[in-house]
């Protein structure tokens, strides 16, 4: 039983849907709103709004975008020959960081996921192979991340795109730097004495 009533409750609820934010969260986010100045409140709405109005998916590769293509589709100083298939347009930044990959992306939209009814008909799969098939992507690399969902979502895409004679790479899987190998779990810790490399 809630001890708000009304419109704050409503907020508390509506800010508690949204993914990561928990109970707590939630709560303390609408008593900061609730405190806020209108000014701010009115800046926070209108770029909800210009979100919602401007940005969409790249009809290329699916990363967001306020044009018709993405600024890293656009941009021919990148390689067309490898393609990193990642789950969700948020992937492509946290790559892009590294500023290591100088490749194209491809966003699937998600992962196989047979228990939530997420099955590769509701991904960007024929997107991805249509990319493939005039023979310029000479290597696909899979970035999905490594649940059992991104580990069948690879799978699927490597049976898949090897009989095309597309070099397929995963991203390597193991220890964070400065962790302790006491902590790390017998998956990592696997995937990392699989993923050894010569110095």
């Amino acid at each position: 039983m809630s001890g708000f009533d009304g419109a704050i409750q409503d907020l508390i609820d509506n800010l508690g849907a949204l993914p990561g934010i928990g109970p707590k969260s939630a709560q303390r986010l609408a008593f900061h709103i609730l405190g806020a100045d209108s000014a701010e409140i009115q800046e926070l709405v209108a770029s909800i709004q210009a979100v919602k109005k401007n940005v969409h998916f790249c009809t290329v590769c699916g990363n967001v975008t306020e044009g018709e293509v993405c600024s890293i589709c656009a941009d021919t100083r990148r390689d067309q020959s490898i393609l990193c298939v990642v789950e969700e347009a948020k992937d492509i930044n946290a790559i892009e960081k590294t500023r290591v990959f100088r490749g194209r992306y491809h966003v699937l939209g998600g992962v196989i996921d047979p228990l939530a009814g997420v099955g590769a008909d509701q991904l960007r799969m024929r997107e991805l192979f249509m990319r493939l098939a005039d023979g310029t992507i000479q290597e696909v690399i899979l970035a999905t991340n490594p649940t059992v969902e991104g580990e069948a979502t690879s799978s699927y895409i490597a049976r898949s795109v090897t009989p095309m004679g597309v070099s397929v790479t995963r991203l390597a899987s193991g220890l964070p730097v400065g962790g302790d190998l006491e902590y790390a779990d017998e998956v990592t810790l696997g995937r990392a004495l699989e993923g050894r490399r010569s110095l």
